[in-house]
């Protein structure tokens, strides 16, 4: 399982970059705290894209330096970004939406969280910060521009949902609660990101991570791709409240989750 760490390595390789792909912003509003894009920092993206591109029927075209978008029947689904430093965690990452990537910086600092690498724009397509909550848990905030995010979600070979592993649910349950409660518990909230506890899937040593999991109609068939491409299983199929999940592995160590619903 790659680990989610907040690391200054991580800070300097994220600190100029964000969701790339310059589609024009969504008409409705989207509530604080939605996940709304997704991305994997990997050693050989050229690799990342055979393996994405036949496990998920993806296609890919050029970002900026280093970055590929991925696509799904031509809407925009992830991004691959080709990591600067050996030792950075090859991982899938989570951004959430945010009207205000500086107001939620504040608030998280306010609830015990860090800012990793502040807030900083990313071109002409948004805002762009990276976090880690009061457990240790990183992710992303995304304050769109050009980019709204997630052109597709919620299908077979799109993002689905989001689980944070975490040792203290009713914890993480009040830091996030407070930073994205209309997301999470408003009266039209439709959630897609959970919580729960680590040693519920996880060895006790594995630290607080995002675990970004994308659809499949066939989670079987998929371990079977999965394995042809070379890579692992980590966790064998196991039911949760929102549908069949097994944890898995690219060829590179960037663990995600299939989920079959």
């Amino acid at each position: 399982m790659a680990e989610n760490g907040a690391s200054e390595k991580r800070t300097t390789a994220r600190s100029e970059r964000g969701p790339a792909d310059p589609e024009p912003p969504a008409s409705a509003p989207i509530p604080e705290g939605v996940p709304c894009w997704v991305d994997a920092q990997i050693p050989d993206v050229e690799a990342g894209k055979r393996f994405y591109g036949e496990l998920f029927g993806w296609s890919f075209e050029e970002a900026e330096e280093g970055t590929v978008r991925a696509r799904l029947d031509g809407e925009p689904v992830a991004a691959l970004v080709r990591k600067t430093d050996g030792r950075m965690p090859t991982v899938w990452s989570v951004y959430f939406h945010t009207p205000d990537a500086a107001a939620l910086a504040g608030r998280i600092r306010a609830g015990g969280g860090q800012i990793v690498t502040p807030p900083h724009p990313v071109g002409d397509l948004g805002t762009a910060a990276l976090a880690a909550d009061p457990d240790g848990a990183v992710f992303a905030l995304w304050q769109p521009d050009r980019h709204p995010g997630f052109g597709r979600r919620h299908e077979p070979g799109a993002f689905t949902w989001a689980e944070l592993y975490t040792r203290d649910t009713e914890a993480a349950n009040a830091f996030y609660g407070d930073l994205f409660h209309d997301a999470l518990f408003g009266p039209d909230a439709e959630p897609d990101f959970g919580r729960a506890p680590l040693s519920s899937v996880f060895p006790p040593e594995m630290p607080p991570h995002f675990l970004v999991h994308f659809r499949t109609e066939d989670v079987e068939a998929a371990l079977g791709t999965v394995a042809r491409l070379g890579g692992r299983v980590r966790v064998p199929p196991f039911e949760t409240s929102y549908g069949g999940v097994a944890v898995v592995s690219d060829g590179q160590g960037a663990s995600f989750a299939l989920l079959q619903r």
